[in-house]
């Protein structure tokens, strides 16, 4: 298992690497007069001043209570969880056994 975790890592740190391997000038393409020009256009036709908003500052409302059966039931739910969990590794595991 650990050797095709390190497979995959040295796949994606090859792809990354390529992904930024080739370019003719990218300074040319992102220079600051560039983009800050873009920023202030977008920015140029906002005249209104900012209000406060009431529901950003509105208390947060008391969590609903818990009873036992609905916790019981949640518990239930995330041993059924856990379990799926542990038979899709045990899979994983064997099939990598396989493939080795």
């Amino acid at each position: 298992m650990k050797k095709n975790f390190a497979m995959v890592a040295l796949a994606g740190a090859a792809l990354s690497l390529t992904a930024c391997g080739s370019s003719d000038d990218a300074s040319a393409d992102a220079n600051a007069e560039s983009v800050e020009s873009v920023a202030e256009e977008a920015l140029a036709d906002v005249t209104e001043t900012p209000v406060e908003d009431d529901a950003a500052t509105a208390e947060a409302a008391e969590p609903a209570a818990v009873d036992q059966s609905t916790a019981e039931e949640a518990a239930a739910n995330a041993a059924e969880i856990a379990a799926a969990v542990e038979a899709a590794e045990a899979s994983a595991s064997d099939i990598a056994d396989l493939v080795e």
